[in-house]
């Protein structure tokens, strides 16, 4: 059962800040000196603007490949939940954690904003949560002030909700396990540097996780694992028939998906070389049987791409109906006047 995390009630109560360069660069690391001040109203807009980007994202837990224990973090927030009032200690050796860790040249400096929050229910209880949120980029607003008896244009800098580039919410539920992690980098480089270098979490593989990256897989493998020959309303259907078993199978086991799903020798040969890639690139090794998650496999029927883009402009979508019986209704073929292909969609009437 998918584990029950409510953001309502929740409330910034304390926050410390800091400066993070790159000691490549010979840039320095400036952490608070005191707790950030703020007022209730402005608490509230903090709250909101700090967690709204952990939403449904994968559960995490820190981890340590020799005992949890010596997972930095992991003793950073234990004595954070300990002793509330140790948050601007804690928090600056947080930020040093992450100096130290920044040390290569594609990463950049940034702000860094450590917070405590309390009252995130978690499986019906409230507890608290630290919120570590790193924002390498200035946006430049406007702001109209008074001066002099009269208004004034002036320009700054500041960091948008939006545009926040990492972030960390660690929530003090099954810490022995190593708690509750959420977790997201959008600077759109490789993430190994923020999730495992400097939080050092891996992804909890429940039935919510290994039916989401299997229905991943096999999209994936529609879409970049099959011969370049492949048309794509055949990749469609590999696609659509693997997204299908998900949907209509209560338990996962990989040698019926290979048979039942992907339906010859070859295809399934395919598939596994391409499962094999991917766990190599990812780090993480999918289970060959499970579980698997109605939610996640509805989701997946849901995102599953099924249409024909031609370069003259034209985008042909299908219905998962359509594609299982393409063959009887879609013709390709070859026009030897204009030098070009042809599509022709076969229907009783309009709908």
């Amino acid at each position: 059962m998918p584990l029950s995390v409510n953001f309502k009630e929740a409330q910034l109560s304390a926050m410390t800040l800091a400066k993070v360069g790159n000691p490549l660069r010979s840039e320095t690391l400036r952490t608070s000196k005191q707790l950030c001040q703020f007022e209730d109203s402005e608490a509230e807009l903090l709250t909101h603007s700090f967690l709204k980007s952990f939403r449904s994202l994968e559960l995490h837990q820190l981890h340590h490949h020799s005992d949890l224990k010596n997972n930095e973090l992991f003793g950073y927030a234990c004595a954070i939940f300990d002793d509330n009032d140790s948050l601007l200690e804690q928090g600056a050796h947080i930020a040093r954690h992450l100096h130290a860790k920044s040390n290569h040249p594609n990463i950049k400096s940034g702000d860094l904003c450590v917070s405590l929050i309390d009252d995130i229910v978690v499986a019906g209880n409230r507890v608290q949560a630290i919120s570590i949120i790193k924002s390498e980029s200035k946006v430049p607003f406007l702001q109209i002030s008074e001066r002099d008896g009269d208004l004034r244009l002036t320009t700054e800098q500041g960091i948008y909700p939006d545009k926040i580039d990492k972030g960390c919410l660690i929530i003090d539920h099954d810490r022995e396990e190593g708690f509750v992690v959420y977790l997201f980098d959008k600077s759109g480089g490789n993430t190994h540097f923020w999730n495992r270098e400097f939080v050092g979490a891996n992804p909890v593989k429940n039935d919510d996780y290994l039916t989401r990256h299997y229905s991943k897989l096999c999209v994936d493998f529609a879409e970049k694992g099959l011969p370049e020959s492949t048309l794509q309303e055949e990749r469609m259907e590999v696609a659509n028939r693997a997204i299908t078993y998900l949907e209509e199978t209560d338990d996962f086991d990989f040698e019926d998906f290979q048979e039942k799903a992907l339906a010859t020798p070859e295809r399934a040969e395919q598939f596994a070389s391409f499962k094999t890639d991917y766990e190599e690139e990812t780090g993480s090794q999918l289970d060959d049987k499970f579980t698997v998650s109605r939610t996640e496999a509805t989701k997946a029927k849901k995102r599953l791409k099924s249409r024909l883009k031609l370069d003259v402009g034209v985008e042909i979508r299908f219905s998962s109906g359509f594609i299982a019986k393409a063959d009887q209704f879609l013709e390709r073929g070859h026009d030897d006047e204009k030098d070009m292909e042809f599509v022709k969609v076969w229907f009783y009437k309009e709908a």
